[in-house]
């Protein structure tokens, strides 16, 4: 993600997220190929996991479901 993005997303959504409570949020990077998810706990974001590659995962808030983290990276199935 080009950094303006990251640095709007990491900073200024985090804090607005956590003022209304949203629950979790995601930070995907197409580039680096990674995800980490993270928790709203007391206030304070707790990161949960971070996922690398193209595997199957089981990411909270949708742990119930398999998502294959290939499908975001843009690239055709192999």
């Amino acid at each position: 993600m080009p950094p303006s993005t990251a640095r709007i997303d990491r900073a200024r959504k985090t804090r607005i997220y956590a003022r209304e409570s949203v629950a979790y949020f995601w930070v995907l990077d197409p580039l680096a190929r990674t995800l980490e998810t993270y928790r709203l706990a007391d206030g304070r974001w707790v990161l949960m996991a971070t996922y690398e590659g193209d595997g199957v995962i089981h990411a909270e808030p949708f742990d119930a479901l398999p998502l294959t983290m290939r499908r975001w990276w843009l690239e055709p199935d192999v």
